[in-house]
């Protein structure tokens, strides 16, 4: 299967696949006499999973060391389910940061659209922050 028609079955750009071949998440592949490289049929699945684990919030490296589990034989689920966690806890963290910055901004929205900028304190360069 050569580059462009991986790329078409996957849903990527030829230069996405390009990249994960540089980034070791494909193997190097074969080069056709022509210069082209000739994919396996399994490297959709492959870039399929890429897809879907970067849609799940991982990391190129978080994805790289799950694809070293399953390529050294092994099921990777409990490993996937450690970094599913590790991404929800930290959601979560920044869920709860997100929500105190917003509740912070709304405070002082709510002060500077009733404020009266005549009565601002130089000193201060704005009182309402």
């Amino acid at each position: 299967m050569r580059i462009g028609e991986a790329a078409a079955a996957a849903e990527m750009t030829t230069k996405a696949l390009r990249f994960y071949e540089q980034q070791g998440l494909l193997a190097p592949v074969h080069r056709g006499p022509n210069g082209y490289r000739d994919y396996p049929p399994e490297t959709v699945a492959r870039l399929q999973f890429i897809r879907r684990s970067k849609l799940a919030g991982l990391t190129l490296t978080e994805i790289r060391k799950i694809l070293q589990v399953r390529d050294a034989g092994q099921a990777p689920c409990a490993h996937v389910a450690a970094q599913l966690d590790q991404q929800l806890t930290d959601l979560d963290q920044q869920i709860a940061e997100l929500t105190a910055l917003r509740s912070s901004v709304a405070e002082h929205y709510q002060a500077a659209s009733q404020g009266d900028p005549t009565q601002c304190d130089a000193t201060q360069i704005c009182s309402y922050i």
